[in-house]
């Protein structure tokens, strides 16, 4: 079998399940699809996490706006942890059991249905996504995904949500991804210990306290930002915080830049982005953000996050609004943590001291 690169393409196989190639009991599928309702300062996630040894799937369904970000007060949220999954279920057609969300594939690798009902909270959802390139693939052994085959792909989503008597069109460009593969740490990424030898739990030290507290480096760390205009213009990219500089600027790997309608690699050396965060939450408020592809295009874009959705009470999903190239683009900020390293960066944002 020859060696996979980010080169190589993905095939209509990858629309299916696999076997998988171990007995590792962390192996995984993912399936995950995001909208967002920007009028309405809406978005929404349906994911599944197919555990393959396990012969289990948890499922999650949510819908947030500026209202609430916790799961008692979204504007919806169910999910159904560790569900009996059967050994033959096929991705190209499937609802996931117990209540959950079907998928069906229209076009392998490009165009799919999805949709989701739950009659007790008289809530559905329901939409196609139309994808506008072929699915790109994470560049092997680069954070997060490591070694596990992972794709991410825009598409434009067009369909509806129901609540109750409120129906609700969706029409956005967003994002679907998928990874398969054994996952020992958060998405595998890199576990960088404190003992290793040569490194520092903070590898570039000083600047403002919290900024400090959030480079520290093995603990679990990651953040995925994105936001689209249409089909021609956008961005997406992993930021890795841990090896950010002390003026704040973490750099960016494993995304692209969309100009003019052409997908191209981030330049990792020189894509990265500047956060901000609410005193009193610790989430990301807004930010800046350097682009810079592998050809030397370039773009600058600023975000604000104008909701939140808040699932295990540290980090948080946000629906970003952004300002590049003279337009406006919508997209998310998933901002993830363990919870006392978030704790700790949020006393040392909120210290008077």
């Amino acid at each position: 079998m020859s060696e996979i690169t980010q080169d190589t393409p993905f095939v209509p196989e990858d629309d299916q399940y696999y076997a998988p190639t171990s007995d590792d009991p962390t192996y995984v599928e993912t399936n995950w699809w995001c909208f967002n309702v920007p009028e309405r300062r809406m978005g929404g996630w349906l994911h599944a996490g197919y555990h393959v040894n396990r012969g289990t799937v948890t499922w999650r369904v949510f819908v947030w706006d500026h209202t609430g970000a916790d799961p008692g007060r979204l504007a919806y949220y169910r999910t159904m942890p560790d569900v009996p999954m059967p050994a033959d279920a096929d991705l190209r057609d499937f609802t996931f059991p117990e209540g959950g969300y079907s998928v069906k594939m229209l076009t392998p690798l490009m165009d799919y249905h999805v949709s989701y009902a739950d009659p007790s909270e008289s809530f559905s959802i329901e939409f196609e996504h139309r994808s506008v390139h072929p699915p790109h693939r994470f560049t092997p052994g680069e954070a997060p995904a490591m070694h596990n085959p992972h794709l991410d792909q825009l598409g434009h989503l067009t369909g509806e949500l129901r609540f109750g008597r409120d129906r609700i069109a969706i029409d956005c460009y967003s994002v679907r991804d998928r990874t398969w593969g054994p996952r020992t740490g958060h998405h595998t990424h890199r576990q960088e210990s404190a003992t290793t030898p040569g490194r520092q739990r903070v590898l570039n030290p000083g600047g403002v306290q919290w900024r400090e507290v959030e480079r520290e480096r093995g603990r679990g760390r990651i953040q995925y930002i994105f936001g689209h205009t249409g089909a021609t213009t956008g961005f997406l990219g992993f930021v890795r915080p841990g090896d950010g500089d002390a003026q704040g600027w973490s750099p960016m790997n494993v995304g692209w830049l969309l100009k003019d309608g052409e997908f191209r690699r981030l330049d990792k050396t020189r894509s990265a982005m500047k956060n901000y965060r609410d005193q009193s939450t610790g989430w990301s408020d807004h930010m800046e953000v350097r682009l810079v592809d592998v050809s030397g295009r370039t773009m600058e874009a600023e975000g604000v996050a104008v909701s939140h959705m808040c699932e295990h009470g540290a980090g948080s999903n946000a629906l970003m609004r952004w300002e590049y190239e003279g337009q406006i683009g919508w997209g998310e900020d998933q901002d993830g943590w363990r919870l006392d390293h978030f704790r700790r960066m949020r006393n040392a944002l909120r210290s008077l001291g």
